[in-house]
């Protein structure tokens, strides 16, 4: 460390053999600079800015976006969510993260899965429509896999437009051709100006190709403490707790470019480069796996929700105003509440699918359908 209690320690005897290293020299500048001259002279912390995360009024923030239920509405207008992932080792990550976003309200849901996993997910619910069009490189020959690319992107770009929102990574595994095609999907999707929510084995692939979602507004990750430590690893080149949590994440999607992150953790933290937001409300002391799945499926519902109404009535009078990072509020709190609803009943038996058995009563709890 170069400050410890407010002192420069550069001038220590065991450190001054550093002081020379170009590393260091820049640093002490950067102190004398704040302020602190000599070997005891104090760093004046009050005149250091610092970021605050500010707890979102979540609860008020679900009820102005959530649309209400309206007889002249018809299919495919409370949204239509895509869901790219499932292989043949994970099924059950996208059948979550799809089945959430039906369950909150959401009128159509898609899996685009390998061909291996679309018989298990479409056996997991008929609500749900499975397209089994991506491959994993052992069933496809190393001279084939340009002109299958091609034809898997081409199948999927069928549909692009028809989507209010991507979510990208549950159950997608990290087999190398099937994270190249799922990489020409993505951009494929930023050109359309779709929305992407981006999880699981999808960080893997935008922490390795950070251009991907790079200076794309429509872009939320939603990486847990592994993920997040990769990511700061990645653009930071720091480690986590390196800094305030919540300047660190305000820092890492600034150097990504003003995506939203979701910081997920006892308190969710949330930022897009400009503010920095948390939800502690509700949650849960069961942390089975599928959680983030189903937060996923939350956030792409709620996201579309809050840019169709940005899109249809301008300024909302709600604060933050950014719809991904709405939707990643809404998201978070609704999740947290059917996690505590759920854990109120079964304990330490809490599943996953209870947790989505959830949903529904914790938004009504909220939002009452009228």
């Amino acid at each position: 460390m170069i400050i410890k209690n407010g002192v420069s320690l550069l001038h220590s005897p065991n450190n001054r053999m550093l002081a020379s290293s170009a590393v260091f020299r820049r640093q002490e500048f950067l102190i004398r600079c704040l302020g602190v001259g000599g070997q005891s002279q104090q760093f004046n912390r009050k005149s250091m800015p610092r970021t605050m995360a500010l707890e979102a009024d979540a609860e008020n923030i679900l009820r102005a976006i959530t649309p209400t239920l309206d007889l002249a509405r018809h299919k495919g207008q409370a949204g239509k969510i895509a869901v790219i992932g499932g292989c043949r080792e994970y099924t059950g990550a996208p059948y979550f993260s799809a089945i959430s976003a039906l369950k909150i309200g959401a009128d159509l849901s898609h899996v685009f899965c390998t061909k291996d996993a679309a018989p298990v997910i479409k056996s997991y619910s008929p609500e749900l429509i499975v397209h089994p069009l991506l491959e994993e490189s052992y069933s496809v020959r190393e001279e084939d896999k340009k002109a299958i690319s091609e034809k898997v992107l081409a199948e999927v770009v069928k549909w692009m437009e028809r989507f209010d929102c991507l979510v990208v990574g549950p159950g997608l595994g990290r087999d190398p051709f099937l994270l190249d095609c799922v990489s020409e999907i993505m951009k494929h999707a930023r050109q359309s100006n779709v929305p992407i929510v981006i999880d699981g084995d999808g960080l893997f692939l935008v922490t390795n190709s950070l251009d991907l979602v790079s200076g794309y507004p429509l872009a939320v990750l939603t990486p847990n403490v592994n993920e997040y430590k990769r990511l700061v690893q990645k653009v930071l080149n720091c480690e986590v707790g390196d800094q305030d949590a919540a300047e660190q994440l305000l820092s890492l999607a600034k150097g990504i470019g003003g995506v939203t992150i979701l910081r997920k953790g006892k308190s969710d933290l949330i930022s897009d480069g400009e503010t920095v937001n948390s939800v502690g409300i509700y949650g849960s002391p069961r942390r089975c796996g599928g959680q983030g799945d189903i937060l996923s499926g939350s956030v792409a519902v709620f996201l579309s929700w809050a840019r169709q109404r940005i899109i249809a009535e301008g300024d909302l009078n709600i604060s933050p105003k950014s719809p991904t990072v709405l939707g990643s509020i809404a998201g978070s709190a609704l999740m947290r509440k059917a996690a505590s609803l759920a854990f109120e009943n079964k304990k330490r038996s809490t599943l996953t699918s209870d947790i989505i058995e959830c949903l529904g009563r914790s938004l009504e709890d909220i939002c009452p359908a009228k």
